[in-house]
């Protein structure tokens, strides 16, 4: 559930104190501590420069309207036989040193936290936000990837180093995606689509799979917090096929030399899939025996009520994405499943802790010199320093959007709403159901709970200072098919979100 409001707004009344209290109960900061800021400062007036200068390059950054900690900016150009990638993220070292009040505190962190009412930022504003992004029209150090690829979208070869680059333009998914569709993008942005379906078509070779879920995301306007339920733009998957690139491209540079640091997701077991073969059988939804996972789930409609729930319930094999570790001994089992190849997180260095050290053992290794002693000293504990960040970001986002629900709900206690039921668990008696409108997600108790299908509901309560609301069960929709996981032992049973790849 993305939090990347345009601006920071204020808050509602009647969330002051559920918010107030959720940040405490997690441990939020509010701010850095004036040692930071002053440290932040200090740096951002001296930082690091590398002698190598790129800005002939027309980069520009695609990112949410309102963003301000712009880490990655991208450049394609057509060569023979195919495209060079340019690829630029924020170069977080050029102002941080080990062991520095910065990276101390980043360590603490882990990563950014959004909310509608503010962000809690892994490394200081000046920073993040101002020295360190890749603003418009501002030259930056960068680390700087060279992709290159073939006509098919194959990358070929790759490479890492520091250079100064400079931004041409701050633009945002609606404004390169409306570019695109009126035949007035540049022709580097014409290039993001062709290189991006190339490489969409090449993760579907490789058996990788996205499940297409419309996720819930609080939306801010005239002082006012609701949620809707948002799909992605086309040019969103585009440009996240340029972080996938890229985020292969090092995990195979680290593989290669025994070091460095992965994204995993272990593979689904036999049982788990043979459960949804089952959850389809349940909804009528034909998979033919000799098709596999990937190519399934590629023909399902997040708009179809049935096909929503059984894309929910793939969410099942999407589970345990973690960080592996390794240096002197090429590790098993470190492939990322729902992406059928290894890969390793090195984008959002101002946003994830994890991507700078990452992009140092890349830096390292491209140019020819052993791994920094600080970055192969902090690769044991940082799987663990990202597991703990990971479980507080999804507490803290699920709250709040628990909390605007409930805000929402709270003028139409008693009244009547139709949803789509799209998880039961085993029992047939517990499961959970959206509501299109207002963008619902929530628990509802039955008899034989109707997998896949429309149930009326009624909102019972709707507790905004603590973030519960309560539906009872009015009836299943006349017409539709009551298939029951219990009868079908099509469960569903656990989070109804995509995986953070």
């Amino acid at each position: 559930m993305p939090i990347r409001p345009h601006q920071v707004q204020a808050v509602p009344k009647p969330l002051v104190e559920g918010l107030e209290k959720l940040r405490q109960d997690l441990d939020i900061p509010e701010d850095f501590s004036p040692e930071v800021h002053d440290a932040a400062l200090h740096a951002a007036r001296h930082p690091r420069l590398p002698r190598l200068d790129r800005t002939d390059l027309d980069f520009v950054t695609v990112d949410p309207e309102g963003s301000r900690d712009l880490d990655q900016a991208v450049f394609i150009e057509a060569t023979e036989p195919g495209f060079t990638v340019w690829y630029a993220n924020a170069d977080v070292a050029a102002f941080v040193s080990p062991g520095d009040p910065i990276d101390l505190e980043a360590h603490a962190r882990g990563q950014t936290l959004y909310g509608p009412h503010q962000r809690t930022p892994l490394h200081p504003p000046e920073l993040s936000e101002d020295a360190a992004s890749l603003l418009e029209n501002e030259t930056r150090p960068a680390v700087l990837w060279r992709l290159t690829l073939d006509a098919t979208g194959h990358q070929t070869a790759r490479t890492v180093q520091r250079a100064l680059i400079r931004s041409r333009a701050q633009l945002t998914y609606r404004e390169v995606q409306d570019a695109l569709d009126h035949g007035t993008a540049s022709e580097s942005l014409q290039l993001l689509k062709t290189v991006g379906q190339l490489r969409e078509h090449i993760e579907h070779e490789r058996g990788g799979v996205s499940l297409q879920i419309p996720e819930q995301e609080v939306e801010t306007s005239n002082g006012e917090w609701h949620i809707v339920h948002r799909s992605a733009l086309p040019v969103e998957g585009w440009n996240a096929q340029i972080s996938l690139l890229t985020g292969m491209a090092a995990a195979e540079i680290m593989l290669e030399a025994a070091v460095g640091l992965l994204r995993t997701l272990p593979p689904a077991d036999a049982a788990s899939l043979r459960k949804l073969r089952e959850t389809a059988k349940a909804l009528r939804i034909e998979w033919p025996p000799e098709m596999d996972y990937p190519e399934f789930v590629r023909t399902l409609d997040p708009e179809r009520p049935d096909h929503a729930a059984m894309l929910y319930s793939c969410t099942l094999l999407f589970r345990g994405a973690g960080y592996l570790a390794f240096n002197g001994q090429t590790p098993e089992n470190s492939q990322h499943a729902a992406l059928a190849t290894h890969y390793a997180h090195v984008t959002a260095p101002l946003r994830r802790l994890v991507d700078r050290y990452a992009s140092e053992v890349c830096l390292a290794l491209c140019a020819g010199e052993l791994v920094p002693e600080w970055v192969t000293d902090a690769l044991p504990q940082l799987p663990k320093e990202m597991e703990s960040s990971n479980r507080k970001a999804s507490a803290y986002e699920r709250g709040i959007v628990n909390m605007v629900e409930t805000l929402m709900l709270s003028p139409h206690v008693g009244q009547e709403f139709t949803g789509t039921v799209v998880e039961v668990d085993e029992t047939g008696e517990k499961g959970r159901f959206i509501i299109r409108n207002p963008a619902v997600e929530a628990s509802i108790k039955g008899t034989d709970l109707p997998l896949g299908q429309e149930i009326r509901v009624r909102l019972v309560e709707a507790d905004t200072a603590n973030a519960q609301s309560r539906f009872e069960l009015v009836e299943a929709i006349d017409g539709a098919a009551s298939y029951s996981a219990a009868s079908s032992a099509a469960a569903s049973v656990g989070s109804t979100s995509t995986t953070e790849r």
